[in-house]
């Protein structure tokens, strides 16, 4: 009797275990991605992903929120990281690849799930593509090169040959490349600021039109009032969105699911003091107008204004290497990975035929690689990629409303929920990082141009296909599974 009491308690906690776990019991092991992620490599991977075009659209920060930029940054790093606690404590709550995927499909629905991961797929899935161009605008800036045309898709395909080359190998030295990256252009930024405040053309007198804006019709006088520069801080969102990354590579972690915070939080602390102190000391180097060549959002600011300074050509070189390449590359490289994983996750669960789910040696998923690669090449054609700068904000910003709507839901529902990291202020954070969300969504919405609305619609119409293809074939046949803390279940 005893013997078999013991037996049946063994087994109800193997059961409790296996529901806590990160598991997949419907995916073959030879399928499924491997822990070689440690806290450094996925930290690193976050806020690479995070740390913005920093030298390349330093033009579109400051010609949209003016000599303020800095005080945007430091409103939007407050104003996201309410919105970072609840990812926190979602990812460690839900601690399965898939981000919104996951947290929106448990929460709401499998219409919420894939629908605020279509959001999300877009901002991420441009960030190769733009990057990419930034990299071949940087070579015609420092070189002369004139690539355009079919050059210029021919070296953006290289490069990001080489992005695909490096997710589809051991995460570890795509961990090793990202940090390298990241550190390096960290200090190189850092050590560009201390230089720009002791030059003698830095002044405060550069901060006197300090409210200015090109938006809503500032233009070159920089007079676009409130209304602009709220709405240009509002957009100050897509130099933050990344965070949300960290969930997407949770099944290759090596350490305690709990401490999954400390990259989501000290991603966005470390990028929002980064992007403070730089761009302070960037707007004391001259008048916003000269700055910004007239609000005209154009690239490569940063390294024209110290090469004004200082005149140290082989500098202003390093500056490109460190304030544009190497920000792509980690921001590029970051992004992939989620996105690669965001599509395996829907392969995996049913979202997406399960040939997506399908795995490399290196447990690298293979079809979802090729995909993004195919994509952001894609993305490479279109004359109208700048205005996804736009549309990524919006996009993460109606994405963060969904997963906050999710929080909300399941703890009303399932307090009971294990939650290894509980989010500081319970409901009422949640609370304020909905209103947060929405205030965001809402201004950046009413900023966006004519030809991101026609972007918006063609990328959504394409997901309205998807979708009535998966409620209509699919989801009949094969019901949408997800982990949850109360085991596998159908939604």
């Amino acid at each position: 009797m005893s013997t078999s009491t013991s037996a049946t308690t063994s087994a109800a906690r193997s059961t409790t275990k296996s529901t806590t776990a990160i598991k997949v019991p419907r995916l073959n092991k030879g399928n499924a991605l491997q822990r070689s992620m440690n806290l450094l490599y996925v930290y690193a991977m976050a806020t690479g992903a995070i740390y913005t075009f920093m030298f390349y659209w330093d033009g579109i920060f400051m010609s949209y929120t003016g000599p303020a930029t800095f005080l945007a940054y430091a409103i939007m790093t407050a104003a996201v990281l309410p919105i970072a606690f609840v990812y926190a404590e979602l990812s460690t709550m839900l601690p399965s690849t898939g981000s919104s995927l996951v947290f929106n499909t448990i929460g709401i629905n499998r219409h919420a799930g894939f629908w605020s991961s279509w959001l999300i797929m877009m901002a991420w899935a441009a960030v190769p593509a733009a990057g990419t161009l930034g990299i071949i605008d940087w070579l015609n800036y420092q070189f002369g090169l004139n690539l355009t045309g079919t050059n210029e898709v021919i070296v953006g395909t290289v490069a990001l040959a080489v992005w695909c080359g490096l997710s589809l190998v051991k995460n570890v030295v795509a961990g090793k490349v990202q940090t390298a990256m990241l550190f390096l252009s960290i200090a190189g930024v850092v050590l560009t600021a201390t230089l720009y405040l002791v030059s003698s053309n830095w002044s405060m007198e550069n901060f006197d039109h300090f409210f200015a804006t090109s938006l809503n019709g500032g233009g070159a006088s920089g007079n676009g009032g409130w209304i602009g520069w709220i709405i240009g801080a509002a957009f100050m969102i897509t130099p933050f969105f990344g965070f949300e990354t960290v969930p997407a590579m949770v099944e290759e972690g090596t350490f305690p699911i709990k401490e999954q915070k400390k990259a989501i939080l000290g991603s966005v602390i470390t990028c929002g003091a980064i992007y403070v102190i730089f761009y302070f000391a960037l707007a004391g180097m001259a008048p916003w107008a000269t700055l910004t060549e007239g609000g005209s959002s154009a690239p490569f600011i940063s390294i024209k204004a110290f090469f004004e300074a200082y005149g140290w050509a082989k500098y202003a070189f390093l500056l490109g290497v460190i304030g544009v390449l190497f920000p792509i590359g980690t921001s590029v490289l970051g992004f992939w990975y989620s996105s690669v994983r965001m599509i395996y996750a829907m392969g995996r669960q049913n979202f997406l035929p399960a040939a997506f789910a399908k795995t490399n040696k290196y447990g690298q998923p293979i079809l979802p690689n090729i995909l993004i690669f195919v994509l952001s090449v894609m993305f490479l054609l279109m004359p109208s990629i700048t205005a996804f700068f736009n549309l990524m904000a919006f996009a993460c910003a109606t994405c963060y409303i969904i997963s906050v709507i999710s929080s909300i839901k399941m703890q009303k529902e399932h307090p009971e929920w294990k939650r290894p990291y509980k989010l500081p202020g319970g409901n009422k954070m949640r609370y304020l990082a909905l209103v947060i969300a929405i205030v965001i969504s809402g201004f950046t919405a009413y900023g966006q141009a004519t030809e991101s609305w026609v972007g918006f619609t063609g990328y959504m119409g394409v997901g309205l296909v998807l979708w009535i293809w998966m409620m209509v074939k699919k989801w009949p046949v094969q019901k949408v599974w997800m982990m949850t803390p109360d085991g596998e279940k159908e939604f």
